[in-house]
């Protein structure tokens, strides 16, 4: 399945609770798994597994096609944007 990582900085929310607030967004449209240290979001075409790794957050996004995966690394990251309140580099690696 392919596959996109990022390590992402979230110096005002910190990496726990930028992961717990994306993953409450989404809670009410799929079946989020959330815990103290990681959060997996279930796309209908893939998913994203958020890992605090402090001070950084992982965040892995899979898809069964390229073209989705480039959607969902797009969505993810203008959601954490969102989110953090705070400007974000993220530079997915493939």
């Amino acid at each position: 399945m392919p596959s996109a990582q990022a390590t992402i900085t979230a110096e005002v929310l910190g990496p726990a609770k930028l992961m717990s607030r994306l993953a409450k967004h989404w809670a009410h449209k799929f079946e989020v798994e959330l815990g103290e240290a990681q959060a997996v979001i279930p796309f209908p075409a893939g998913r994203c597994v958020l890992r605090v790794d402090r001070p950084l957050l992982q965040a892995t996004v899979e898809a069964d096609d390229p073209e989705v995966l480039a959607k969902l690394e797009n969505v993810v990251a203008d959601h954490l944007v969102r989110m953090a309140k705070e400007p974000l580099e993220i530079s997915w690696q493939h």
